[in-house]
């Protein structure tokens, strides 16, 4: 399936996009506590951006983590874009910092390549 490009036009979506890139996968409640929005918003954005050909998801428990898919070149270009400043440099830095001040990140027990 090829990524759908419509999908990365919303401001959410291209910070989830740029987050997963900087972090290599990300759960739910980590992109809640990292953009301040809620629950049920993000999982909506996950799902448009994991339908649209943009994520992949593992399950690992009782959690889902995130990456990004594998993606033609073009794709790939636009997620490295947004990690470099297609997201404003200061609100991708607010939302790391408050991903590491997260005090219910998950333990992972394993990855998966991409």
């Amino acid at each position: 399936m090829l990524p759908d490009l419509d999908l990365v036009a919303e401001a959410t979506r291209r910070q989830i996009l740029a987050l997963i890139a900087a972090e290599r996968e990300l759960c739910v409640c980590e992109l809640v506590a990292a953009l301040e929005d809620s629950q049920p918003g993000v999982s909506r954005h996950l799902a448009l951006l994991r339908e649209g050909g943009w994520l992949a998801a593992r399950r690992e428990g009782t959690f889902v983590y995130y990456r990004i898919a594998r993606l033609p070149a073009w794709a790939t270009m636009i997620v490295d874009a947004l990690a470099a400043g297609g997201v404003p440099q200061a609100t991708l830095r607010g939302a790391r910092r408050r991903l590491v001040a997260f005090s219910g990140r998950p333990v992972r027990r394993g990855r998966t390549t991409a």
